[in-house]
């Protein structure tokens, strides 16, 4: 029996060529020298290589540089858990506070019609449980239906607006089925709306499609007097012929069971007029009910997860505008907003070393836990992780822990202070509808900050003061914080009088600004209203002096809207101009695009072109350009394609191919020469070519699925042509 060729070559024995798998990428490393391969005895003797045996002092090293790294994994691990879980609470807590009044308008209108239909006369049990409906006039046998306008919004964003709705009508006694479009389609009929309905309210109830069961069902002691609410969160998703087939059979049971629709529609009122005939509608009694928009959402979730701290973490400017950007090219959607703000999170904790210091940055007791778990940390480690960019561009902040907690205090202090100045924006903005999303932006841009540092070194306050006058805006950027401190200008009085108490609330932290904000509340609570003031207010603003000099007068507007911009200016620092900041912001934009939105196609090169960093075998290391036969079949073919312009001749090609692949196993035919097998050289020749040429198209094939190149045309059939180039 001659010796069995290695594994690693694959085109050395016909049965292994023969067997083609469709997606064979791993393989088996060729043999080291070290190994030996004993003829007749199938034993493998492997040389010890003692230069790889560490010594125990090693060892030791090795064990503690690895319990630190373990330590170090185990505390970003916990960080981000404990981090994201306050995030995931704060937005369930949002979301469900927005759309508690529209629960609350659903329960009412539930109590309501509920209330109607008992004083109307309730069947007694005897009359339920007969197996024939009531007879009774047309308008009885109306169902009580809710439509809830979702204005537009995303059908993710409804899944979970309807199942918390759902929640919601539960937890007060009702009795809740949620139905998807999926129930309501040509193919099953209706059904598999009845036994998804007997499914969620009778668990124990036979798995038949018989509402007579649901009667019985409801005929029991406790499930009798509360209502059955069948909620459908997309009707417009149905199919028009079984909902309108479900509605009729409904009405005909409505009078012995309290059952009430509600029903999600995307577009337009008139949605269900266009998608039900006009003999379901007239088993309706319509009552149209309003979800809050996106937008009110997404002002709602800015505000408690990334304006106001929840959690220690936070974004940069350019990660923001991209989130905004996002947001808006999915629809509103928030699903796809929280998504990508997981995804920040994640790459956040995985990137940054020292970021499981933001853990406990918004408790009191932030020193005990920060100066236990800075210590798990090797020297070594420490001192690069706090070699930070905002910290060498501060001279006061070395590389010891003193100064670190210090200057997490200081971040925290600043994040506040930060917050209040943007809630004071947002409150006079919220009038000329403009959308925190788009204030957060401008509020955390380094840029804008630099440029209103400038602007106000250049002590250009008596033009600033005469623009406020003439109803212009600031000189350094006309954007939304500006249209926010120019919309104050033009309140009317008893507006400005709530503008200002929502100041109040904001600012109670900043004693010099809250005092201010009190001294205007005062004004207006003894003067008349639009009464122009002579100026009496001291001390307002650094610019305020340029403006008694003129004998001019101010109104309380102007005042008000001189105090928002001296805030501004003051105390609007963003994140990424405070020290530390790398420890709880987010700025690597790239790396989050790449994670959402993916760049497939250069994926796939440079899979294919670097092909042995992921797998990590020794044999497919290559030098230089070299391409390895034991590289997979399409890393081969892509990596000669590189020599081709945007057209390849398929003859080159497979000469190439195959003069790369057989150079691997001319040692084992050499082998084999020798062997009694010799004989059948010949024809083991011509089934490696067959082999070789069904592995070449196998590969040009793969590269056609994967988007690379394009087949051979009738007009040129000898060559195909690449799609993808560069990297």
């Amino acid at each position: 029996m001659p010796p069995s060729p290695t594994s690693s070559d694959p085109s050395a024995s016909p049965v292994a060529d023969n067997n083609l798998q469709p997606f064979f990428v791993l393989h088996k490393s060729l043999r080291r020298k070290s190994e030996k391969i004993v003829s007749g005895s199938g034993r493998t003797r492997r040389k010890i290589d003692l230069t790889s045996l560490s010594p125990k002092l090693e060892e030791k090293s090795e064990q503690v540089s690895s319990d630190d790294s373990i330590i170090h994994e185990r505390l970003l691990l916990q960080a981000f858990d404990r981090t994201w879980s306050r995030i995931e609470t704060t937005i369930e807590e949002v979301l469900r506070q927005i759309n508690l009044n529209l629960f609350n308008e659903v329960l009412q209108w539930v109590k309501e019609s509920f209330s109607t239909i008992k004083c109307s006369g309730k069947a007694s049990v005897a009359e339920i449980q007969r197996p024939y409906p009531l007879v009774a006039d047309i308008i009885s046998r109306k169902i009580p239906t809710a439509f809830i306008l979702t204005k537009n919004a995303e059908f993710v964003d409804d899944l979970l607006t309807f199942q918390e709705l759902g929640r919601h009508l539960k937890s007060s006694g009702c009795h809740v089925a949620n139905l998807s479009a999926l129930d309501f389609s040509v193919k099953h009929g209706m059904a598999v709306c009845l036994r998804s309905l007997m499914r969620q309210l009778a668990a124990e109830a036979p798995d038949v499609a018989d509402i007579a069961v649901l009667a019985s069902w409801y005929c029991e002691p406790e499930n009798y007097d509360n209502p059955i609410i069948v909620i459908l969160d997309d009707m417009e998703r149905c199919n028009g012929v079984v909902l309108s087939e479900f509605i009729t059979m409904l009405s005909e049971w409505v009078i012995k069971i309290p059952i009430f629709l509600i029903m999600g529609v995307a577009t337009t009122a008139d949605a269900p007029r266009k998608l039900l005939p006009s003999d379901a509608l007239q088993h309706l009694q319509p009552c149209k009910l309003t979800l809050g928009s996106s937008s009110e959402r997404m002002n709602a979730l800015v505000e408690a997860v990334l304006v106001k701290p929840c959690s220690g973490f936070s974004i940069s400017h350019k990660v923001a505008v991209f989130l905004r950007n996002y947001f808006l090219r999915h629809d509103g959607t928030i699903t796809s907003f929280i998504r990508a703000l997981k995804l920040a999170c994640t790459k956040h904790f995985s990137l940054e070393p020292l970021s499981f210091l933001s853990l406990g940055i918004l408790d009191e007791n932030f020193e005990i836990p920060c100066h236990d778990k800075f210590d798990t940390l090797a020297k070594h480690a420490r001192v690069d992780a706090f070699n930070l960019p905002s910290c060498k561009r501060e001279k006061a902040f070395q590389v010891v822990g003193d100064s670190i907690l210090e200057g997490l205090f200081e971040l925290r202090r600043l994040q506040k202070i930060w917050s209040s100045v943007v809630m004071c924006l947002y409150e006079a903005g919220k009038h000329t509808k403009i959308q925190l999303l788009d204030i957060f932006c401008e509020a955390i841009d380094p840029d804008l900050y630099s440029l209103r540092a400038s602007d106000h070194n250049l002590q250009i306050s008596s033009m600033l003061g005469d623009n406020l006058i003439r109803g212009r805006l600031g000189s350094w950027k006309e954007g939304f914080i500006a249209q926010a401190i120019h919309k104050v200008r033009e309140l009317p009085m008893a507006l400005l009088s709530h503008v200002l108490d929502i100041w109040s609330i904001h600012t109670k932290e900043l004693d010099e600004i809250h005092d201010k904000v009190k001294e205007l509340q005062s004004i207006i609570a003894s003067a008349d209203d639009g009464q122009i003031f002579k100026e009496r207010w001291k001390d307002v603003h650094k610019r305020s002096t340029s403006l008694v000099g003129r004998k001019g007068t101010l109104s309380l507007n102007d005042k008000a809207a001189i105090l928002l911009d001296g805030m501004v200016r003051k105390f609007l620092t963003p994140i990424e101009c405070i020290p530390l900041h790398e420890i709880i912001c987010f700025r690597h934009v790239d790396i989050l695009q790449l994670a959402l939105i993916g760049d497939p196609r250069r994926t796939i090169q440079l899979d294919l072109l670097k092909s042995e960093n992921y797998l990590q075998c020794c044999c497919c290391t290559r030098d230089g350009n070299t391409v390895s036969p034991s590289m997979h079949d399409t890393s081969i073919m892509y990596n000669l394609a590189q020599e081709y312009g945007d057209v390849i001749n398929l003859h080159d090609w497979y000469q190439s191919f195959k003069s790369t692949i057989t150079n691997a196993s001319s040692k084992a035919k050499r082998k084999l020469h020798h062997s009694p097998a010799s004989k059948k050289s010949k024809s083991t020749s011509l089934e490696s070519e067959a082999v070789i040429q069904a592995r070449f198209c196998k590969a040009v094939t793969e590269l056609q699925i994967s988007g690379l190149l394009r087949m051979p045309s009738k007009r040129r059939p000898d060559f195909v042509q690449r799609v993808a180039f560069g990297l």
